[in-house]
């Protein structure tokens, strides 16, 4: 086995995934090391890629060439498209996804890729040359030597399970934990916490009475979610469904309470607060009568249903009992019990924005390492390490995407800034810029940002500029051509395209059908032009004073703002930008720009105010 890389993945998840890629793609010899290479790309729990403000970050991943979203294109069993009839800043993408599939297809992508080995071993230790990294310890023995070391290892990091009174060690049900790796970071002196995830029990679904429950299919036409993709790649189609708790269902669970690891004291780590166990809706929100079960196929060839929305740590006769209590789960069998996760997670708040840790060089954390939940924002960390690492090998800048340009932006900001005290989750309303953050223009935001670090291939860069010449030219027809159009209340208008397409009444594709085009497109693509065409017309005020309050917010990060300063003496604030100022009590405008939900808005009647008092006043 070789034993010399320039670049070392540990865990093969979904941030190990992407992070290797990503390094390997750039020319730096990669090795990924897992337990075990069959489960490499394996979905621990959900099968479904995106959602809100996780659709975003897939997006964005496949602008800079990662798989996650090709990947979901090729075993989504189900795609809808989420708060459709909403902005188009808030829509977002979901595959429910085929496991063994998505599996197959990661395990194909990272098969096939140039300067990545994968080896089969236990990280026990880090090699250390003072605050230098220089190689792992594997099995408890032998040394493979890198100059960066990436810690992708998800819930393993002295992972315990709970089930009812009974925990074992491992990160998932049939794999062991990362103990050794755990004890080892400690040692070196990072600060550590306990977090705490959960998964609900699997049923058989010939066992399930599906007459009792509603039926949800999927979108008709259906999204694309890789900017390489099309519908010929997906697999064949079914339907999910919705089911739902009851009172009795909540009865038995209040009844059993003092059993469930959460309640009982077992478990010290925080959960999901937006995912969070059926024991915590019952208690929490106590006051409702029922809760929405999503039932959702595992896999076209897979027996068992993935019912989300139950996660439960309840004893196995309890979980049964309540189970069976629901609408048309009378005779339901359950084939593995629900259990939750207890783990080990680092400060974020000790890494830089490349996700280097500052104490260590060399070494970088990705995933749920960092304190973030969910694939689509351990994939997006994932990235942005391997691309980090890879760059400072070849002695090249770092690249960091801020909160204006990108979802990732968002997330790495957040977390190296703030830090997280329960699982982190990605929404919208996490990004002061949503407007301009959107899922259909992630590519054209970064794509090229990809292309001129080197991390961009051949293909996606020709397909991207074959799209660009097509927005380009629908763009050109759409500012030079005037059209008559009938409003929604029958009135004739002749104006530009463009300007027709900014009126809210008023659909693009109606207005296109009389552009004078010598081969007007036709297919996904040019829909989805169409869509971010209307989208940029019909924002094109917000857009340009997002952008214009962006430039104007650059120049002004490192103005102080004084100790002690009454955030509540500036008129016209929100309550809630109030609240989170004087929680956060910023240092600066940098500062203040960087708490997750503050708007521009706010930060520009900050800014005016500290330039209308001195500090003498103010203090």
């Amino acid at each position: 086995m070789n034993n010399k890389f320039d670049c070392i993945v540990v865990g093969g998840g979904h941030a190990g995934v992407e992070a290797a890629l990503a390094s390997a793609r750039l020319g730096v010899q990669t090795a990924l090391i897992t337990h075990n290479k069959k489960t490499i790309g394996v979905m621990s729990c959900n099968p479904a890629i995106g959602g809100i403000g996780k659709g975003h970050l897939t997006k964005e991943i496949d602008a800079m060439d990662g798989v996650m979203a090709r990947a979901a294109d090729l075993a989504g069993i189900h795609f809808r498209t989420l708060n459709a009839s909403k902005g188009a800043a808030v829509r977002a993408t979901r595959a429910q996804a085929d496991r063994d599939l998505y599996r197959s297809a990661i395990q194909a992508f990272v098969k096939k890729q140039e300067n990545l080995s994968i080896i089969e071993a236990e990280v026990s230790g880090l090699l250390l040359n003072e605050k230098n990294v220089r190689g792992v310890v594997v099995d408890n023995k032998g040394h493979i030597f890198a100059e960066k070391i990436i810690i992708t290892a998800g819930t393993f990091l002295n992972g315990i399970l709970h089930e009812g009174d009974k925990t074992i060690t491992g990160g998932r049900i049939g794999d062991k934990a990362a103990k050794s790796l755990s004890d080892a970071l400690k040692d070196i002196g990072l600060s550590v916490s306990r977090l705490k995830t959960g998964t609900p029990p699997r049923i058989l679904s010939d066992s399930i009475d599906y007459s009792k429950l509603e039926a949800q299919p999927g979108d008709n036409p259906r999204p694309v979610f890789s900017f390489l993709g099309n519908r010929l790649q997906h697999p064949q189609q079914v339907s999910c469904h919705i089911a739902h708790t009851n009172k009795h269902t909540h009865e038995i669970i209040n009844e059993n309470i003092n059993l469930s690891a959460m309640y009982s004291g077992k478990i010290t780590g925080i959960g999901p607060r937006y995912c969070p166990s059926i024991e915590d809706k019952v208690v929490r929100f106590s006051s409702k009568g029922s809760h929405q079960v999503f039932i959702e196929p595992e896999g076209l060839n897979s027996p068992l249903v993935y019912p989300n929305g139950i996660s439960t740590s309840l004893p196995r006769e309890i979980q049964e009992e309540f189970v069976r209590s629901m609408e048309g789960f009378k005779d339901c069998k359950i084939t593995q019990y629900g259990y939750a996760v207890e783990y080990d997670f680092f400060d974020p708040r000790g890494l830089t924005r490349a996700l280097e840790s500052k104490f260590i060089e060399g070494l970088y954390f990705a995933g749920q390492v960092n304190g973030t939940t969910g694939y689509e924002e351990a994939a997006a960390q994932g990235l942005v390490a391997g691309v980090n690492a890879a760059l400072a090998i070849k002695e090249q800048e770092p690249w960091f995407t801020d909160r204006a340009t990108s979802y990732i932006g968002v997330l790495v900001d957040d977390l190296i800034t703030l830090g997280t005290n329960e699982p982190y989750r990605m929404f919208t309303s996490r990004a002061e810029h949503r407007i301009f953050l959107r899922e259909d223009n992630a590519d054209i935001r970064l794509t090229p940002l990809g292309r001129e670090l080197g991390f961009v291939g051949e293909r996606r860069w020709k397909a991207f500029g074959e799209k660009m010449s097509l927005y380009n030219r629908i763009k050109n027809e759409l500012l030079s051509q005037r059209v008559l159009a009938i409003t929604a209340g029958g009135e004739k208008v002749h104006d530009i395209a463009w300007q027709l397409a900014k009126r809210p009444d008023m659909n693009i594709d109606e207005i296109y059908d009389q552009i004078k085009s010598e081969q007007k497109p036709e297919g996904i693509q040019a829909r989805e032009m169409l869509v971010t065409l209307e989208t940029e017309a019909k924002y094109e005020g917000y857009l340009k004073r997002q952008n214009s309050d962006i430039e104007k917010l650059k120049n002004y990060d490192d103005f102080e703002i004084p100790d002690g300063f009454n955030f509540l003496q500036i008129k016209g604030l929100s309550n809630e930008m109030l609240e989170k100022f004087c929680e956060i009590r910023p240092e600066n405008i940098g500062h203040a720009k960087r708490i997750p939900g503050v708007t521009p808005a706010a930060i520009s009647q900050l800014l005016l105010y500290l330039k209308k008092h001195n500090a003498r006043e103010i203090a």
